[in-house]
């Protein structure tokens, strides 16, 4: 018989453990995701978890999904089916938490489908999943596992806790939660009903971001300009702005996305007014016909948009607009779509993003539209659309050489080891030559050539 260990050596062993225990989060969807994952990991870390890249090696994996586009489920449970293969294999099997809007959308049912997974946490209890991954680590294979979906209207979040993927970029959520309701959309039934988080909580995590390297804040919500701060009347999403243009060492403000209808003239003139403020305006129309509008519960009109994209370039004549296109929404025609062309060459966008018409779950349209549109359809004018938008975007491109551009060089080209990356005020890829003790520092660029989806430019050292 072995002697027992003592209680130092049990401490030691036991602190071992501790610090060994890792985790991997792999993230899929839009920047909400992003920053929850970053979240997640604050999370984890402070329960005593390290990173880890390689799946072989985690403890905990936590799988953070998006539902918005066609197939997400599926991906998710092919990657399940992966991960519970390498288990076997290994035989060293990690505890497995699904989190993000398919796990508030399929809740039990990913159990059923999936054998190997331990937690299921919607979007509104990621506090609680460090304790549910606890929970799970002490329980026998096969023993059960915890879905956590519940509603929950509490919006605060530990301030200082996430652990951000950018040294120099930090996401600040300011609105969780949609009330419109659009007809092809899931977020209202992923991410629940609309809640603001106080104006003071934003400020606070915003100077400590800044405090601890970043440059730019991004501002998100689902609907990020019908801010209103739940604890100060005064303060709608134009206030906030304001606020946050006063931070010493904030050198960019970026936000998303808005919706037209709650673009303000007071919004406008804080774009305009606040040299902080980035010249880029993401403003999702998703279609240019205002029938279609009308069936996908958008309530602006074609006429309306385009009144606003002119009353926006009006005021400032350098914005860059990119926008969200959904080709084959059940009911389009033919005469529909080409409203659309006509509109995005009217807009003419720096960038879009078009997707083809997918029915998600829970959503307006697929309890009461047919999908009728052919995907051979949908697949022309998708093609058509994108051809159109290259060809606009080459031609904005074109007529920004030879200006000069103020970007925050923000990483090393992905190409070059001597090159850096970084986006101009109008959120405009930039690779040019400079020293990697400018990253994090905005630079001044001369515009040298343009590339399909990016510039080359010229620099001269930061001041």
């Amino acid at each position: 018989m072995g002697l027992r260990p003592g209680r130092k050596a049990k401490q030691r062993q036991k602190a071992k453990a501790k610090v060994s225990r890792k985790y991997l989060i792999e993230t899929h969807g839009c920047q909400m995701n992003v920053h929850d994952s970053e979240r997640m990991a604050g999370l984890l870390e402070g329960a005593g978890y390290e990173p880890t890249r390689d799946d072989r090696d985690a403890d905990v994996i936590v799988i953070n999904t998006c539902s918005v586009r066609e197939r997400a489920e599926e991906k998710l449970f092919t990657r399940l089916g992966e991960i519970r293969h390498a288990a076997i294999e290994s035989g060293a099997r990690p505890v497995v938490a699904v989190a993000g809007c398919v796990a508030q959308q399929e809740g039990v049912s990913i159990l059923q489908r999936s054998s190997g997974v331990d937690v299921v946490i919607g979007t509104q209890n990621l506090k609680r999943l460090p304790m549910l991954v606890e929970a799970a680590a002490g329980r026998p294979d096969g023993a059960g596992a915890t879905v956590d979906i519940d509603p929950l209207n509490d919006v605060s979040f530990p301030l200082g806790i996430a652990r951000r993927h950018d040294p120099f970029k930090a996401y600040v959520t300011i609105i969780e939660g949609c009330n419109e309701f659009c007809a092809f959309c899931v977020v209202p039934y992923t991410r629940g009903h609309e809640r603001m988080r106080p104006a003071a909580e934003i400020l606070e995590e915003a100077r400590q971001a800044v405090a601890a390297g970043a440059r730019e804040i991004q501002l998100l919500g689902q609907i990020v300009n019908h801010y209103q701060a739940p604890d100060d009347p005064a303060c709608d999403f134009a206030g906030l702005l304001e606020r946050l243009h006063e931070i010493p060492g904030l050198l960019r403000i970026r936000f998303a996305s808005p919706h037209p209808r709650h673009v303000t003239p007071r919004m406008i003139a804080a774009m305009r007014d606040l040299p902080k403020v980035c010249r880029h305006l993401h403003l999702p129309v998703q279609s240019g016909s205002t029938r279609v509008l009308r069936a996908m519960r958008r309530r602006h009109t074609r006429e309306d948009y385009l009144d606003l994209v002119d009353r926006l370039r009006d005021a400032m004549p350098d914005l860059a607009l990119s926008t969200d296109m959904i080709v084959g929404f059940p009911g389009e025609t033919d005469a529909d779509f080409e409203q659309t062309l006509t509109l995005a060459a009217a807009a003419r966008y720096h960038s879009m993003f078009s997707f083809k018409y997918s029915p998600r779950p829970n959503t307006l349209a697929l309890k009461r539209l047919p999908d009728d549109v052919p995907e051979g359809v949908k697949t022309r004018r998708i093609v058509a659309l994108q051809a159109q938008q290259k060809r606009i975007q080459g031609e904005l491109f074109a007529g920004m050489v030879g200006q000069e551009a103020e970007v925050l060089a923000d990483a090393r080209s992905r190409r070059r080891a001597w090159e850096l990356s970084g986006r101009t005020s109008g959120n405009t890829v930039v690779n040019f030559a400079g020293a990697p003790s400018w990253i994090g520092r905005l630079v001044r660029v001369r515009i040298a050539a343009a590339n399909p989806n990016s510039l080359r430019g010229e620099a001269a050292a930061p001041a």
